[in-house]
């Protein structure tokens, strides 16, 4: 079984997915890391994020920086973001994120664009979402927790800039598929939302 998980940032939709891979023992793919390693490696080595060329040739680092903890700092978030618009980006990292969803053993990919491009023949497909001023306070009670000096207005800002930008993008924007069925979470806690999805995902498994 293959579940694909969308939605915007801070939705929910990674703490979701790994709820899912954990219920049904599938592997996961968290496919954003795959976009913060490219960003991460292109700031290591001074390159330019608004250059598609510089962004492609940091995918060759992708595989030895998937574990770093600098992956989850909002400024390589900001990049990976900027850099996940190009097309020749998302066609490097194309093949990895098939071939993990092709396992045999199934899985559960979160993203932008898995169940549009990466599997479009998903058995499951999750778009899930939460309003912008919810998952700006999410995100901003994250990064206060990880003693990170943020301010809950600038926060929010980003966060309808990443939608803007991942909506609007040419290469694989982020929408949802129509047969993707829909999650809200905007009033729901993690275990609760976990639930619901679990609930989702059940009305399309096939025995």
């Amino acid at each position: 079984m293959v579940i694909a998980v969308d939605g915007p940032a801070a939705s929910g939709k990674g703490t979701i997915a790994r709820g899912l891979a954990r219920h049904y023992g599938l592997p996961h793919l968290d496919t954003g890391k795959l976009y913060r390693a490219v960003a991460l490696s292109l700031l290591r080595w001074g390159g330019d994020p608004e250059s598609e060329f510089a962004a492609l040739r940091a995918c060759d680092e992708v595989a030895s920086l998937m574990d770093d903890p600098e992956l989850k700092s909002e400024m390589v978030g900001g990049i990976a973001s900027r850099i996940s618009a190009y097309p020749a980006v998302r066609a490097a990292l194309l093949d990895r994120q098939r071939d993990f969803a092709g396992q045999a053993s199934g899985a559960v990919l979160d993203g932008r664009d898995i169940g549009t491009v990466i599997a479009p023949d998903a058995n499951a497909k999750l778009f899930v979402t939460a309003a912008p001023e919810e998952r700006a306070r999410r995100r901003h009670a994250e990064l206060a927790a990880a003693g990170l000096p943020v301010h809950l207005e600038d926060v929010l800002i980003d966060i309808r800039a990443r939608d803007e930008r991942d909506s609007e993008r040419s290469a694989a924007p982020l929408v949802q598929a129509p047969d993707a069925l829909l999650l809200d979470t905007t009033e729901l806690g993690s275990e609760a939302a976990l639930a619901e999805a679990i609930r989702l995902v059940e009305t399309r498994r096939t025995f």
